[in-house]
């Protein structure tokens, strides 16, 4: 079992959702993501997403893009955020997933880069526009690294696809709640738990939601069904808008611990 399976088992087991926190890497630089990671997770992250930066973040919104454009200007690159993994590997117990995009994984060299990923202690990948069928050695290399490749669903996913993702996806399905590029919403829409159930009905896989939740009600209303909410634009908003850089650990880790809050079980209620 994985370290994402293992932890979403036991949230799951407890009646608790997982809070998924995103933050782009070198976001304004490296060493602000050295000190967001850890903070993060002292203040309720279950998974941490970490966004590798790309020049065309095609399923990005203004506020991811802004925060790619100045990971790059800053001088971040694939490798230098696997080497940030390994230093914090040691240090964090929770999963750690990729997410980026095929170009920047696939320049490496799909086996090349799955093997780099298991050396730094990365847990899982989210490859945004790479389908499973497009680049087969590519997902094949990430199994045999042990590294879970994550699939997305969106509202538009067929029944017949969702069956095939359900069955292929590691650690968890990452849905995407809405059709649109991610960024902070102040509506979700309506049908988010039903097509969730459309994907229990298919299979027990841990179902993850993400893209547009932006508020601690928001997080409580998607983890009455989901296994996980994550969290993305809000959070990258607040790291753009602080004073400093101690400011953006400090908020960061504020906003996170406010998201955890109405996702663990009442007390009382949980399972032991």
């Amino acid at each position: 079992m994985s370290r994402i399976e293992a932890c979403l088992t036991a949230l799951r087991r407890r009646g608790e959702t997982a809070l998924i926190p995103f933050i782009s890497a070198g976001d304004p630089d490296l060493g602000v993501t050295e000190a967001l990671l850890p903070a993060l997770a002292a203040a309720g992250a279950d998974v941490i997403e970490i966004g590798v930066p790309f020049s065309d973040p095609v399923a990005e919104g203004p506020t991811i893009q802004r925060a790619s454009e100045r990971a790059l200007r800053a001088g971040t690159t694939l490798r230098r955020v696997l080497e940030l993994v390994k230093t914090l590997r040691p240090k964090l117990d929770v999963p750690l997933v990729l997410m980026g995009y095929g170009n920047s994984f696939l320049t490496m060299g799909g086996v090349r880069f799955a093997e780099a990923a298991r050396e730094a202690g990365v847990d899982g990948v989210i490859t945004v526009d790479c389908p499973l069928e497009e680049e087969p050695e590519y997902y094949e290399a990430l199994a045999a690294c042990d590294v879970d490749a994550i699939l997305l669903a969106a509202p538009t996913t067929s029944e017949k696809r969702l069956a095939t993702l359900a069955q292929n996806t590691r650690g968890f399905l990452y849905y995407v709640s809405l059709t649109g590029v991610t960024g902070a919403r102040a509506e979700l829409p309506p049908e988010i738990e039903e097509n969730v159930a459309r994907i229990r009905a298919l299979s027990d896989v841990p179902v993850c939601v993400g893209f547009g939740i932006s508020t601690p009600e928001q997080a409580a209303r998607i983890g009455k069904f989901a296994d996980g909410v994550v969290v993305g634009s809000a959070l990258v908003e607040r790291i753009e808008r602080a004073a400093s850089r101690e400011a953006a650990v400090t908020d960061a880790a504020d906003f996170v611990a406010a998201l955890k809050a109405p996702l663990r079980p009442a007390r009382g209620t949980g399972v032991p």
